[in-house]
């Protein structure tokens, strides 16, 4: 047990911040399981509010593989790239995207710890999708000369998500990193 824990150990310390295969697979099935979700999830609603499976798969993407700002932010325009295949509003998405993703990479560097509990997952999901969604409205708001009210709107429909979102990472985290021996 001791030398798997020190053969983990170097190979970390030898690997550290290099994007491995498996680390890229994980991404690409991340990002297409999100993309397949958000096309069949309409009529996934909890409350009258649906998760965003694209967001919630590169939070989890990025939480999971703690990988360089840089890297964070090409996941976040990749998710925007695949939102273009069942968005009504062109290009919105990449931009709200990549800022979530960046929000979610900045946040998985501060160390959120309660006792032995990670609160990363949570914390991360939380406020990425938080951030992706109002940029998204804000976007809406100043290319389609949308009335401000159109923000307050929203609110409600932006913390949901969030909510959700951080519930379906928090479940999926634990098996992810094992999955890909992260612990």
């Amino acid at each position: 047990m001791e030398a798997n824990a020190a053969k983990r150990v170097m190979n970390e310390s030898a690997n550290k911040g290099q994007v491995q295969i498996a680390d890229l697979i994980f991404i690409a099935v991340l990002l297409a399981a999100g993309a397949v979700l958000r096309l069949v999830s309409s009529s996934f609603t909890v409350f009258g509010m649906k998760p965003n499976f694209m967001i919630a798969m590169y939070c989890l993407a990025i939480i999971v593989l703690r990988p360089k700002l840089s890297l964070s932010a090409v996941i976040g325009i990749l998710a925007g790239v695949l939102c273009q295949i069942s968005t009504p509003s062109p290009f919105l998405n990449i931009g709200s995207e990549l800022i979530g993703a960046v929000v979610c990479g900045l946040l998985i560097k501060l160390p959120l710890q309660r006792g032995s509990l990670t609160l990363v997952p949570a914390v991360a999901t939380f406020i990425g999708t938080f951030c992706s969604g109002f940029a998204f409205i804000a976007g809406r708001i100043l290319l389609y000369h949308s009335e401000f009210s159109t923000l307050a709107a929203y609110v409600p429909i932006v913390i949901g998500t969030a909510v959700i979102n951080t519930i379906i990472v928090c479940v999926l985290y634990a098996p992810c990193r094992k999955v890909l021996n992260k612990d």
